[in-house]
């Protein structure tokens, strides 16, 4: 087995140009081959069925010109002319509705790829990645650059940040004005602690004059990261991980504190960036969270390494004691109990590099 010096996001600090968040907006890696048809809907919860019957008919829909200046494409297809501002009848748009685990993002990347446009017409990002063009391109540049697009999807729209939120609806209703279809998932409001999924009724509440152009799709159903799969595997020993990262090109080897430590020193928004070119995550002494703000940034950086399909070996506690009770009890919860489903599989996936 040949030893390798592992590399450490420690030593990292990217820096992102404006250009690459643009190019960046499709699919990531993890779903760059899911299609509808690669969806698996657990035979107990017809309604997974029903939304991959209607989003197939929802993409099919938007075929057709979109073009800026001349008559553009509405909803379905549907031709608008630009003297009459009058939007075509109905939802201009989806909104998943369902619990983390049941396939929303698979179901939302389909939807991008069954849209009959080229990619360069369709744009596809988290909402983090949304209100981040918005930061490096400014509102009327972000509005120039999506209004040619025939599709919008965006993950994980985030209701428990009031102002973005409402900086994202603003643009959203320059988009549809602009013949912009949309497709959304979504997290819930802080406070909302009832059932183990989203609610609609808060989505399509909090974007308040977009509420019409979304159809709310609901999605039932158990987490599929562990419908009949094991346990999340047992944490390894210090020595184990430390080995298995030398022993693994193109792997990180970080303690887990100071992981934290530095996520504070780097904005979200290049948490993608961070793991550039990485085929395994190896952490050493892993802890529970500190703190709400530490919490919320491990929650971003575990999103980009599951989209990424990159393993996470690691030592000390396993990763369904990361956040306190009373981060699990509070608002942010679904975040959390993500990030521990993604992280569990993640694991799932390193226990090969062990040997």
């Amino acid at each position: 087995m040949t030893e390798t010096a592992p590399l450490s996001l420690c030593d990292r600090e990217p820096h992102v140009p404006a250009d690459r968040l643009v190019a960046e907006m499709v699919p990531p890696p993890r779903f760059d081959s899911v299609r509808f048809d690669t969806y698996i809907p657990d035979p107990n919860q017809p309604s997974q069925t029903e939304a991959v019957r209607v989003l197939a008919g929802f993409a099919a829909g938007l075929g057709g010109a979109h073009a800026i200046g001349g008559g553009k494409r509405g909803f379905l297809g549907l031709g608008r002319s630009r003297a009459k501002a009058k939007a075509p009848a109905g939802p201009r748009g989806v909104y998943l509705d369902g619990g983390y685990g049941v396939g929303k993002t698979h179901l939302l990347a389909s939807l991008w790829h069954a849209t009959p446009a080229e990619p360069s017409l369709k744009a596809f990002g988290t909402f983090v990645e949304l209100t981040n063009l918005v930061g490096a391109l400014g509102f009327q540049k972000t509005v120039q650059t999506l209004s040619g697009h025939r599709l919008l999807c965006i993950d994980e729209f985030e209701l428990d940040d009031p102002g973005d939120t409402v900086l994202v609806s603003t643009l959203l209703g320059k988009l549809v004005d602009a013949g912009v279809a949309l497709a959304a998932t979504s997290n819930t409001l802080p406070g909302k602690l009832g059932e183990g999924r989203f609610a609609s009724a808060d989505f399509l509440r909090e974007i308040q004059g977009l509420a019409a152009h979304f159809r709310p799709l609901r999605i039932d159903g158990e987490d599929y990261r562990h419908r009949g799969l094991p346990e999340a595997p047992a944490p390894f020993a210090d020595e184990a991980v430390v080995k298995a990262a030398h022993a693994t090109e193109g792997a990180s080897l970080d303690d887990f504190p100071n992981l934290l430590a530095h996520l504070a020193k780097v904005h979200p928004s290049r948490y993608g960036a961070l793991t550039d070119g990485l085929k395994a995550v190896c952490l050493t002494d892993v802890q529970p969270v500190p703190d709400q703000s530490t919490a919320l940034r491990l929650v971003v950086l575990a999103d980009r390494l599951y989209d990424r399909e990159v393993p996470v070996l690691a030592s000390g506690l396993p990763f369904d004691r990361l956040f306190s009770e009373e981060m699990l009890n509070g608002g942010y919860r679904k975040k959390y109990f993500r990030a521990i489903s993604r992280l569990t599989a993640l694991a799932r996936d390193a226990k090969g590099l062990v040997a």
